[in-house]
């Protein structure tokens, strides 16, 4: 193996190669790199664009498209063809459930608090994995333009992104093989590419607007000695260029006299004229009317009637701005600067908006598809020390977090972190009357925490006994300048209380951060297979209790069926749990959930109903 030097103040490997920005995008992706000319420029490569639709399709034999041809199969294969993946990143099912509609694609339902899942074909994966091939793709790009392999990464994100979702984020940037230097807010990356905030004499208070396909959110920055403060953000993650184009569709509809019902039957034709809506807003930006036909339905409308259609959405866009502002305890005068951001903010009624309500021009030179992947280039070369300019702070070396149910690794705070930082996530019981929860502490960037640097274990001990999942415990930690981590657990319901002081750094040398960071770029595929799995075995076990003891407590409403057809379900999946097939787990799990959801709720209900019976309300 070739020796790869560290430096430890960026926790990052020290190679001659360069390292590349990513904006991952809701609709688009694209890279950028800092040229020969010092100058941030986006990769143009293969003949295909600067953007990679942010497009996953699967085959028959679960082999992955991604991109521009991916973007083919929307309309042709729509349940194999995976889109705004970014949406899901870090969240749950119940976070999206409301959204189901969205997707073309199955999203399933396992009626927990784990992260989503996606099913194409007979295999089910996560949007950590579908990030990870568009991640891939936009590696490869780069790798053919530059002719140098492309191993380090700048990866941008939203400002209201959470901690799950920034860990998902780096996590699939590790299954596409990039050592993730730096998660980046969006918003500060397009400032950058505007030179906001490279001055370190500069003050500024800023407004990003970011008009995407998908998405919409502002942000208002302060910018103070070269580094950037979120100050508020606001905003709709279901709302962007796709409710234009779906305006325009819904306009087409009612002028050609179409019926809603039969086109919600037809996907192909319906995203056919999705499709053509998109090319409608795009020729809008630039003539007055748009007049095309798709077989026999004519594709009419004038630029007035598209900005009647879209005043509402842009208006909504516009209250954020005042919320942003209101939560930012700030008003108009107070904004130096406003930044545009995503392929909507093309629109010229949506430009107007913005300029009319903030009483300023706003920047607009950069290509605002463009605008963060070069941000994210210009912060890249920061990290790779090519600034004397800049002042980079401490960052620590390596991950820390505590290990979860199955011997996984979830961290809490990311390495490359700025310290003095602090971070928390929120966990709960996995057993019925469980009043201690042993919590240990780890150091590392691999999955599994026996690959990792055992740092402390204590127990949090005197939590209520509930019902497993009831119990809400959060687990903070705090890093200082010193370099002192305190891990503080507190269970929120009883305020039970716990915390210990750890010396991350302590006998660690070079060498050994150097081997660790390399190993899990090396294993990182194998480790997250593994990972997998092994959430995949915890979901069913936890799927086999819930229901073994719903068929205890509730047997007497339900018919011999379905008693017995439950316990068929639940021993294939006991089969399916003593297997290494994570595909095959999450089947049989799929399986049981969709057979006992049609008596689950009215068993619940008729149980429920029977324990109020005969009960009085005391006044």
């Amino acid at each position: 193996m070739a020796k790869i030097s560290i430096n430890l103040a960026t926790g990052s490997f020290q190679q001659e190669e360069i390292i590349v920005g990513i904006d991952l995008g809701t609709t688009n992706s694209l890279v950028a790199f800092i040229n020969p000319e010092k100058n941030p420029q986006v990769i143009n490569d293969t003949g295909k664009g600067l953007l990679v639709p942010s497009v996953v399709h699967f085959n028959n034999m679960g082999d992955a498209l991604v991109g521009n041809e991916a973007k083919e199969f929307l309309t042709t294969d729509p349940s194999n063809t995976i889109f705004s993946v970014k949406r899901l990143l870090g969240r749950s099912y119940k976070d999206v459930a409301g959204h189901q509609d969205t997707f073309s694609y199955k999203i399933i339902d396992d009626e927990n608090d784990s992260l989503v899942k996606i099913k194409a074909g007979d295999k089910f994966y996560t949007p950590i994995e579908l990030s990870a091939e568009i991640l891939k793709e936009l590696k490869a790009r780069a790798e053919h333009a530059l002719k140098t392999p492309v191993n380090r990464a700048v990866i941008t994100v939203p400002a209201y992104f959470n901690d799950s979702q920034r860990q998902a984020t780096r996590d699939a940037g590790r299954l596409a093989g990039l050592d993730v230097l730096r998660i980046v807010n969006e918003p500060t990356a397009a400032s950058l590419a505007y030179g906001l905030g490279l001055d370190p004499t500069q003050q500024k208070t800023i407004a990003v607007y970011d008009l995407g396909g998908g998405t919409f959110d502002v942000s208002i920055l302060a910018i103070q000695n070269g580094i950037f403060e979120v100050l508020s953000t606001n905003g709709n993650t279901f709302l962007g260029g796709d409710d234009f184009d779906r305006a325009i569709v819904h306009y087409w509809i009612e002028k050609n006299g179409l019926n809603k019902e039969e086109l919600a039957t037809d996907p192909i034709l319906m995203q056919s004229l999705r499709l053509k809506a998109e090319e409608a807003k795009i020729a809008l930006t630039t003539q007055n009317i748009y007049n095309e036909k798709l077989g026999e339905i004519w594709c009419s409308i004038t630029k007035i009637t598209f900005e009647e259609l879209i005043a509402a959405r842009v208006a909504e866009t516009i209250d954020s701005c005042k919320q942003a502002l209101n939560d930012a305890k700030l008003s108009i005068s107070d904004i130096d600067e406003v930044v545009l951001v995503g392929g909507s903010t093309r629109t010229p009624y949506v430009k107007q908006a913005v300029a009319s309500f903030f009483d300023r021009k706003p920047h607009d030179q950069i290509n605002p598809d463009e605008v963060v992947a070069l941000g994210a280039a210009i912060q890249a070369d920061i990290l790779a020390g090519n600034r004397s300019d800049i002042l980079l702070l401490d960052v620590t070396p390596l991950s820390l977090g505590i290990e979860t149910m199955g011997g996984l690794m979830d961290v809490i705070i990311p390495r490359n972190a700025k310290v003095p930082t602090k971070a928390g996530r929120q966990y709960t019981t996995s057993l019925d009357g469980q009043v201690n929860m042993k919590i240990s502490v780890y150091q590392g960037e691999r999955d599994l925490v026996q690959e990792n640097r055992k740092l402390a274990e204590f127990d949090l001990k005197g939590i209520p006994a509930m019902p497993a999942g009831l119990p809400k415990v959060d687990i903070n930690f705090l890093l200082n300048a010193d370099g002192i981590l305190t891990v503080q657990a507190i269970e929120l319901r009883s305020g039970v209380k716990q915390e210990v002081d750890i010396k991350p750094s302590y006998g660690l040398t070079d060498d050994t951060v150097e081997k660790m960071l390399i190993d899990s770029i090396t294993h990182a595929k194998s480790d997250v297979e593994q990972r997998m799995l092994i959430e995949a075995r915890s979901e069913g076990e936890q799927l086999v209790y819930t229901a073994e003891r719903f068929i205890e407590k509730h047997g007497v409403y339900l018919t011999a069926d379905e008693i017995s057809n439950t316990k068929e379900h639940i021993a294939a999946l006991k089969t399916a749990l003593g297997t290494a097939e994570k595909d095959d787990i999450l089947k049989k799990a799929d399986e049981l959930n969709e057979f006992t959801r049609p008596f689950a709720e009215r068993v619940m209900d008729v149980a429920v109903s029977s324990a109020m019976k005969g009960k009085s309300i005391d006044k």
